[in-house]
This record gives structure tokens, C-alpha cells and sequence, in this order.
């Protein structure tokens, strides 16, 4: 399985910081923010990675990872990113380097506490399709939000105002190499972006998208509270904790104890 992290864009919403070096180079707590999701990769048995950037500041990706060595990576790659477009023309950017093989992709801003080794290992043994892991969120019209019903996945919407449910779709996201292929059918929304959202409708429209609660806490750092917030919540109590909180299956009955999990890890989230 191969990895892809998206750390591209202008993070805009972190100016005057950003006018220096890009957003995912930003310190959270003791380190830069790209290690984090890097960590959360390779701590799921992911060693193949392809970093995805742009701007005026994607070389020093190159000084500060080199060819990843320093996390145990069997290689890492790097691919540059003209403007913007959407997760999805980011990520069709990675087509050959995954040469077929399913991915994990990743945002360059999302920290979790634990781990997603779980989903990994159920995905790799998911004959085809998607896998995306909820968290359940005070403030899901911030994020794509999945309306769930009797345990599963029935719609999705990306940045509700009025959303049907608090299970924000974290940014990270399992596919089969058919991913590639879908993106090519996609066409720019109202925001002129192409959406991860309408990818993952997709999968959910073929009966073939999985889906797994996020135990533990969960954020963004793309914005000057949220990456306040990640910070705290690395000083804390750690990320990326081997022995901490993991990924559940999405369940109904007897699930309550599955929900009730993800609902206390949302109020620490």
C-alpha cells in the first residue's frame, strides 16, 4: 500500500505566518507539522510515500525530510503542485506513483492521537473500494459531514450549513486504484474546486464504500485556533500515540458502545 500526503496549497487563512514558509512547515508544539501525518502513516505499516506541494516555499519540504530516512521511510517522494483545485487534483498527481496499488491519502494539516493501523489493516484486506474514518465534532459544518443511518453511511455532504449528522469525514481517506479514474469524471463545484466529497459519493453510490469511527482526539491546524488547539493538545498528552486510542468498525446494534466511545472522544476532540 502506498502513501500520499497533501501538503500543498497557500494557507491563506494563516497569513502573515504563511508568507515565509508553507503552512505544514509551521511548528505544532516541538515539531513541524508534516511530521505528524507522516508519523501516522508509517506507524500503520506505510514506508512508500509521495508528499504532494506547491507554492513558493515547497523545497524546503526537501531540506527538512530529505528522502525520509529519519522517520524509517523506504522512500519518499515528492511531486509539485501548480495552484490549487481541490484534494482531488492534488491527489490525481499520485497516479503513477501508486502504479496501481491502493493508497492512503492523508492532509499535511490532520493530527490524531493515536492510531489508524486498524483501518489499514481492514482495508488491505477489502478486496476493492473505499475506506473513510468519522469523527464525531461539535462543529461538523466545517468539514464534509456523513449522514448515518442504522450504522451506515447513506449520504455525505460537503460543508452542510445545516448538517445531518456530527460525523465529520476526517482527512483520511483509503482507495483502490480506481480512484484515479473517478477523479477524471469530476467536475468543479460552486467553489471551482473539485471535491473529495463527490469521490466519496461515488464509492458510496456502488455499495462499495467502508467506513470506521476515529477513537481519541482528532484536528485541523489550517486555521490560527485550530493550530493553537493542535498544539495544546500535543503538549498535553501526545499524538500519534501507538498505545493510545485506534479506529473502530461503524456499527448499530449492539454499537452503542462504539458510539458512546467516539461521542467521549469527541468532547476531548
Amino acid at each position: 500500500m502506498k502513501g500520499v500526503v497533501l501538503a500543498g496549497g497557500l494557507g491563506t487563512r494563516l497569513l502573515p505566518l504563511t508568507r515565509i514558509t508553507n503552512k505544514h512547515l509551521l511548528p505544532v508544539f516541538d515539531r513541524p507539522m508534516i511530521y505528524y501525518p507522516l508519523q501516522t502513516l508509517r506507524d500503520a505499516g506505510i514506508s512508500d510515500i509521495l508528499l504532494v506541494t506547491g507554492g513558493p516555499h515547497a523545497g524546503d519540504f526537501l531540506r527538512l525530510l530529505g528522502d525520509g530516512r529519519e522517520f524509517g521511510l523506504r522512500r519518499l517522494s515528492y511531486t509539485y503542485q501548480e495552484g490549487e483545485g481541490g484534494i482531488p487534483a492534488a491527489l490525481a498527481l499520485a497516479e503513477h506513483f501508486c502504479e496501481g496499488d491502493p493508497l492512503c491519502v492523508i492532509l499535511g494539516d490532520n493530527l490524531i492521537e493515536g492510531s489508524i493501523a486498524p483501518a489499514i489493516e481492514r482495508f488491505r484486506h477489502q478486496a476493492e473500494g473505499a475506506r473513510i474514518i468519522l469523527k464525531e465534532v461539535p462543529d461538523a459544518e466545517r468539514f464534509g459531514v456523513a449522514e448515518v443511518r442504522r450504522g451506515r453511511v447513506v449520504s455525505i455532504e460537503e460543508k452542510p450549513a445545516k448538517p445531518k449528522s456530527r460525523y465529520a469525514v476526517t482527512g483520511i481517506y483509503l482507495y483502490d486504484r480506481r480512484v484515479f479514474e473517478i477523479i477524471r469524471t469530476l467536475r468543479p463545484s460552486a467553489r471551482g474546486e473539485l471535491e473529495i466529497t463527490d469521490v466519496n459519493n461515488w464509492y458510496l453510490a456502488q455499495g462499495e464504500l467502508q467506513c470506521e469511527i476515529l477513537e481519541g482526539w482528532w484536528t485541523d491546524a489550517g486555521t490560527f485556533a485550530s493550530l493553537h488547539r493542535a498544539g495544546n493538545l500535543v503538549a498535553e498528552g501526545g499524538a500519534n500515540r501507538t498505545d493510545g486510542p485506534t479506529t473502530q468498525l461503524l456499527t448499530w446494534a449492539p454499537g452503542a458502545r462504539v458510539h458512546r466511545a467516539a461521542r467521549a472522544a469527541g468532547r476531548r476532540g
